[in-house]
């Protein structure tokens, strides 16, 4: 069953096997949305102890996120935390807590007390089950916590299925709040009713059994001879225990041998004590008062009365004694707790607790001023103290080991991030196939490319507005316009070559080809001039004015340098492009004739400029482009639209712009 800590605290087991549920079922996507809800870590220690605002608050946001009741999540928690405990090693421990469904819940209080040597801090959930006549069974079930009553149902019914093969159902047929001594506790009465679920295995034990029927016939008297006890004849499946007729053991052997026993009437009168715990609370020796003057119930967690010990009679019974009742050499020490089975004995009217020293380990022993000679030869307490102290040096080098884990976990964490930063950076410089191939240490051989699309771009008297600014000034502009066209070189996906002054060139086909790429690049340019409408001049106040020239054809790239590597394109593509920004209009869009050739019928606005004289090339005939009609303003400056539908109209509008 899940460890409860105190009313405040709870393990780190618990809040890990929350997450392995979630990224198992939903993935670590949710996990993290999940987390991020809640606000709570991303790893918990299994041996730390954590709020339980942590666990609730992972519950909560849980329901909301699955749009689940959460009975229904704590159901399904319950049935998952039962696989989680058998997959952390538990699996055997909790085979042999019964050989029935009833045994198995009659002991989980002891395996709660068991894991409680190694949990010190746990406090966890009481159980207390009934039969009734009809073969059904009440479980009663008490915890500090409320609302964590659904996670029972989710256990014990995959308890059922995997190790007794029977399906149950659970109701809940009464809930209250009890009042006792450490506080209210959440009191929930559970009705289960089972039944087997057959499978293969038994129709096959069926099958077998009828075929070997006559060798059964055949060796009858071998079989009776195994069930008779050869001395005295009588049938071993009827076994009945002989007591004796007088009890042969005298009473300071007894006191002796059981010395942490305790005897106490209905009344709580003390009536017989062992000679080790009557030396710890001197008390004990007159056999003058009653038990709670000397001890406190510590689990489970009921008023201290004869009819509340009797109806937790199956529970191991965890006794602490008090301090004001306690020698003076005992002010100073941790008070001494015993843990024990409680015996009703009808004909006497008196309860026997039979009980040990709760110590964890030699640790302990030292504080409370014990010895293992204290415990009596025969009680195991003392093996479980030498072995529980392995346990604990195990469990804190365990803990060391998840501290280092996650420690190194953060590290790597942090390395990544600044690795994607760094790649991030340098695919900035350089395309990314290029810098991956230099990363391995790669050459980068030059490539041709036949058919690309080149833009260059330059702020309009951006000579006069150097003169007159402040050098920020003039950062401050440039970083505000090269923002706004970085950003349009991901919605258009063209390649962004470099930066010189005010000088912006981009390329589309290069360093990846591709068909679209003098569309693309007209969309940037068409977005340039709309982004830089928003930059202000320093000068004038006013917007700034741009020039933008493109031209088509085939260019040679490759990467230049060692120390600043550059992905460099070379060819007369590139001077003719140039031309065009140079020989271009404030505000306009220049194009050359195998621009215009590429665009035409295909959804742009376009506008005859003539002839003209260009630079080293002579007269040429040249564009401008004015629009794409195809798309909208937003779309060309990739705005996000909140409406999903819109969004993929959005989307597929792009694309047919540049899929003719």
């Amino acid at each position: 069953m899940p460890k409860e800590n105190n009313l405040t605290e709870m393990y780190g087991f618990i809040n890990t096997c929350l997450k392995s549920l979630v990224i198992d079922r939903f993935g670590e996507e949710t996990w993290d949305k999940l987390r991020d809800a809640a606000r709570v870590q991303d790893t918990f220690m299994t041996y730390e102890v954590y709020t339980d605002n942590i666990t609730m608050q992972l519950v909560s946001e849980a329901c909301k996120m699955l749009d689940l009741e959460q009975s229904v999540v704590l159901g399904q928690f319950g049935e998952y935390f039962f696989e989680f405990c058998k997959r952390a090693g538990y699996d055997h421990m909790l085979r042999t807590l019964g050989g029935n469904l009833f045994e198995f819940m009659e002991n989980l209080d002891a395996l709660h007390g068991f894991l409680s040597l190694s949990y010190k801090e746990m406090n966890a959930p009481s159980f207390r089950v009934e039969k009734n006549n009809d073969g059904s069974l009440l479980l009663h079930y008490y915890s500090d916590r409320r609302g964590l009553c659904h996670i029972v149902p989710g256990i014990i019914g995959a308890v059922a299925r995997d190790f007794f093969n029977s399906k149950i159902n659970m109701e809940i047929v009464n809930q209250r709040e009890e009042v006792e001594r450490m506080g209210t506790k959440e009191h929930i009465v559970f009705l289960i009713t089972q039944s087997p679920v057959p499978s293969d295995k038994d129709f096959s034990e069926r099958s077998m059994q009828k075929k070997s029927l006559n060798h059964v016939q055949k060796n009858h008297w071998d079989t009776v001879r195994n069930f008779v006890h050869p001395e005295k004849g009588k049938t071993l499946r009827a076994f009945e225990p002989a007591y004796p007729d007088n009890l042969c053991i005298d009473l300071k052997t007894f006191c002796n041998a059981f010395p942490f026993h305790i005897v106490f009437d209905e009344e709580l009168q003390v009536r017989q004590a062992g000679v080790t715990i009557q030396r710890i609370v001197p008390g004990l020796q007159s056999c003058c008062g009653q038990l709670h003057q000397y001890f406190t119930i510590q689990h489970p967690q009921v008023t201290f009365n004869i009819c509340s010990i009797r109806k937790f009679i199956n529970s191991h019974f965890v006794l602490r004694t008090r301090r004001d009742r306690m020698p003076m050499a005992w002010k100073e020490r941790p008070m001494l707790e015993l843990r024990g089975q409680m015996l009703w004995m009808p004909p006497l009217h008196c309860m026997l607790y039979l009980a040990s020293p709760l110590l964890r380990s030699l640790q302990e022993l030292e504080e409370h001023c014990m010895h293992l000679s204290d415990i009596a030869p025969h009680d195991a307490t003392r093996d479980l103290i030498l072995l529980n102290q392995q346990r604990l040096a195990e469990m804190e080098l365990s803990n060391q080991l998840e501290r280092k884990k996650e420690e190194l976990h953060q590290l790597s964490k942090h390395l990544e991030e600044e690795k994607q930063k760094t790649e991030n950076l340098l695919y900035a410089m350089l395309p990314k196939h290029v810098a991956n191939q230099l990363k391995e240490g790669k050459r980068v051989e030059a490539g041709e490319f036949e058919e690309c699309t080149i833009l260059f771009s330059d702020v309009v008297t951006f000579t006069n507005i150097c003169s007159e600014c402040e050098p920020i000034q003039i950062v401050s502009m440039l970083n505000s316009m090269y923002l706004k066209f970085d950003r349009l070189t991901t919605v258009h996906n063209v390649y962004k070559v470099e930066t010189i002054g005010d000088a912006y060139m981009v390329v589309g086909g290069v360093p990846i080809p591709m068909s679209s790429h003098t569309e693309r690049v007209a969309n940037f340019a068409l977005g340039m001039i709309i982004a830089a409408k928003e930059v202000t001049n320093p000068v004038t106040g006013g917007p700034i004015q741009i020039r933008v020239g493109l031209h088509s054809g085939p260019v040679l790239a490759g990467v230049v340098g060692e120390k600043m590597p550059r992905y460099c394109l070379f060819g007369d593509t590139v001077n003719k492009a140039s031309r065009m920004e140079s020989h271009g209009l404030p505000d306009k869009i220049h194009l050359s004739p195998s621009v215009y050739h590429a665009l035409r019928n295909k959804g742009y606005q376009m506008e005859e400029r003539g002839e003209i004289e260009i630079k080293g090339k002579g007269r040429m005939r040249t564009y401008f482009l004015q629009r794409n009609l195809k798309v909208t303003e937003s779309e060309i400056m990739g705005l996000l639209v909140h409406d999903a539908d819109s969004d993929r109209k959005l989307n597929h509008s792009t694309r047919d712009c540049y899929q003719s």
